[in-house]
């Protein structure tokens, strides 16, 4: 079954960047549509801070090893999300690199996730989820994940460079047209669910695609136009 899914995935690879290219000016479009004044987007902007100001202090061993267990998880998460049995996860013992291992092929999704999902800030949303369905939203949450956002924009600055062997595995080129969309395609969901939640995070696809639509009709009407 792990084959079959694969192959779909990998069908898919290419159209995905093109996606993720197509929708890049709409997070920008999207910014002002965000209360930027509200109590959680400023709680928010503290959490990012502490972690910066956190992370300034802290041990770089200690640092790297947190980056390189979150990328390896990221990467086991969507191993197992596309049904492939995960083997082990290792750290190496002097923080150079990390590795796991799976059962099957693989595919592309697998070798890119730590480079634009964050985990963290997903398990996160599961768990306010689950929260808030017996206490009300509060600003310390927001704190939360802005700190969790910090961490992931860190680990993925961090680990994107030309010596990084997942990056040439799935293409440079791929990565170019991928990467920035995806990122900014995350970071906006986050902004959204920690303004609305769920809501806000459903919201935040549909103006994304109303805006990539409409930018194709101007860039039409503007072609037929010449």
């Amino acid at each position: 079954m792990s084959d079959i899914l694969d192959k779909i995935v990998n069908l898919f690879k290419w159209p995905v960047a093109v996606l993720a290219l197509w929708t890049l000016p709409s997070f920008f479009q999207s910014l002002q549509y965000f209360r930027f004044g509200s109590v959680y987007f400023v709680a928010l902007v503290g959490g990012f801070f502490v972690y910066f100001v956190g992370s300034m202090s802290m041990d770089s061993g200690s640092k790297t090893s947190m980056q390189i267990i979150a990328h390896e998880l990221t990467h086991s998460f969507f191993a197992l999300l596309t049904l492939h049995p995960v083997k082990h996860v290792r750290v190496a013992d002097d923080n150079s690199g990390g590795s796991m291992g799976f059962v099957g092929n693989g595919n592309w999704l697998i070798t890119i996730a730590p480079y634009f999902f964050p985990l963290f800030c997903f398990i996160y949303m599961l768990g306010v989820s689950i929260y808030l369905r017996v206490m009300p939203m509060n600003w310390m949450l927001s704190v939360f994940l802005g700190y969790l956002t910090g961490y992931h924009i860190d680990t993925v600055l961090s680990q994107i460079h030309e010596k990084q062997t997942d990056l040439k595995k799935v293409g440079y080129p791929f990565c170019a047209m991928f990467l920035p969309g995806a990122n900014f395609w995350i970071l906006g969901s986050l902004l959204a669910f920690n303004a609305r939640g769920w809501s806000g995070f459903m919201l935040y696809q549909n103006l994304v695609w109303k805006l990539s639509f409409d930018n194709t009709k101007h860039l039409l009407d503007m072609l037929s136009s010449l």
